[in-house]
């Protein structure tokens, strides 16, 4: 069944809805939606809503609300990644799969050897596109509730703000490292996870010390050097099967 994301709309059962423009042109324009035809909506606040198109005209089409289910899809833990920016479709694919993988938040960053440097208006005009991509991801994946998304900041600042987070014992901060060996299994048992993940050329030296210094342990996956957009899956995934199967 399709699913679209429509934020800042409030839904409840009974409603008759006009679907913003976006949606309507998707649906029924690309797609070929009619009449009678099924959808979920979700607006990111929790739950999906189970509609039916009730109208379509060449300008809007309307639903009607039928149905509420309060599931969220979400994992029983919370991951929190911070990533380097990288350029182009790399970018979007490590949102997206990071998405897919149930991320609770992304926050962007700033290195050294990272290759995006954001200033606005272009900070907007790309964290808009991002968000796009989450959002996009969702209504792929099934997530009812999206990661929320962080504007860029430097990795020093983001490595403060984790030390803070991190004593707490129940949580558990990650950096990916080819220079360590892995981590057991059964460090993976956490209820928040903090996973940093450098770009295309790696963090330097001083960043990773300064990564170890605020409590985030090397991590080495394999043997192999992943690409920045493949790192934050492999670990997302490596993380997902080690805390749902100790």
């Amino acid at each position: 069944m399709r699913r679209f994301y429509i934020p800042n709309t409030t839904l409840q059962v009974g409603q008759q809805l006009l679907l913003p423009r976006e949606v309507h042109h998707h649906w029924t324009v690309v797609l070929r939606a009619t009449v009678g035809m099924q959808a979920m909506l979700f607006n990111g606040q929790g739950g999906e809503y189970l509609v039916t198109l009730t109208a379509v005209s060449k300008a809007s089409s309307t639903v009607s609300v039928y149905t509420y289910n309060p599931i969220n899809r979400c994992n029983a833990y919370r991951t929190h990644l911070g990533l380097v920016m990288s350029k182009g479709e790399r970018m979007d694919y490590a949102l997206q799969k990071a998405t897919e993988l149930g991320v609770t938040s992304i926050q962007l960053l700033s290195s050294n050897r990272g290759e995006v440097q954001l200033k606005y208006p272009r900070e907007q005009n790309k964290l808009e596109h991002w968000q796009g991509v989450l959002a996009a991801a969702c209504e792929q994946c099934g997530l009812n509730v999206l990661p929320q998304l962080h504007s860029p900041i430097a990795l020093e600042k983001w490595l403060a703000s984790v030390q803070l987070q991190l004593a707490n014992p129940d949580s558990l901060g990650l950096v990916l490292s080819p220079a360590h060996t892995p981590l057991p299994a059964s460090h993976f048992n956490k209820s928040d996870y903090y996973l940093l993940v450098g770009p295309e050329g790696g963090l330097g030296s001083a960043e990773m010390t300064a990564a170890g210094l605020a409590g985030l342990l090397p991590w080495q996956l394999g043997e192999r050097v992943y690409r920045t957009e493949t790192a934050p899956v492999a670990a997302l995934a490596t993380i997902a099967a080690w805390h749902n199967n100790p």
